[in-house]
């Protein structure tokens, strides 16, 4: 986990060892968000009906860390299994797609080489699983919208870090996130590359997949 040719919140490159778990193929779209709004009559987010963002197979946008965990549990409730928010640990290990070392999901070719790169993620994300997935089975990975992970947020966590089920730190100020976003100039992140917020803030390229204990 990690890389040495990244940021410093990257290093050092560490062994992690993660229990068996089952992560989303796919971002939770707006179709599938908009089940969790029915049922609850909660309010939409905020840019819920911007044409550019609303497709129902769109990833869901402007969603907070607490409203993807609330959707957790909801699903978790209507399923009987027990749906997360997956860890970093977990969701850079599903990146990787079993291989160690490399930049990206598809390995160290540059994002550039991506089919119809120069033409996607216009003036949003766009709808999910329309290109292959990664090894693992997963659509969009690292790409499309940030994905918020479980874990508090900590520059430094790496040097600390348990070698077994890295959780995060206890507590912060920033949940941390994995993956790239339409809104970047470079619109795909490397499978080490770290991201932050707030867990309040509702930003237009930050959405969610869900994670699944076996």
């Amino acid at each position: 986990m990690g890389s040495e040719c990244g940021q410093d919140n990257e290093r050092p490159v560490h062994r992690v060892r993660v229990d068996q778990f089952l992560l989303a193929a796919r971002q939770i779209t707006n179709r599938d968000y908009g089940h969790f709004l029915r049922a609850h009559s909660i309010p939409q987010p905020p840019l819920w009906n911007d044409p550019h963002l609303n497709h129902p197979e769109q990833p869901v946008v402007a969603v907070s860390w607490f409203e993807a965990s609330d959707y957790c549990g909801w699903l978790s409730a209507m399923t009987g299994r027990h749906y997360r928010l997956p860890t970093e640990a977990e969701w850079e290990c599903a990146a990787r797609g079993g291989v160690e070392a490399q930049l990206y999901p598809w390995g160290d070719s540059p994002p550039l080489s991506l089919p119809d790169y120069e033409k996607r993620w216009k003036t949003g994300p766009e709808p999910v699983a329309l290109y292959p997935p990664n090894a693992f089975g997963l659509y969009d990975i690292a790409e499309n919208v940030h994905e918020w992970c479980n874990d508090w947020y900590q520059p430094d966590y790496y040097a600390i870090s348990p070698q077994h089920n890295p959780g995060g730190p206890e507590s912060g100020a920033r949940r941390a996130s994995r993956g790239g976003s339409w809104r970047h100039h470079i619109k795909v992140s490397r499978c080490a590359a770290r991201s932050s917020i707030p867990p309040g803030f509702q930003y237009a390229d930050y959405g969610f997949r869900v994670a699944c204990d076996l």
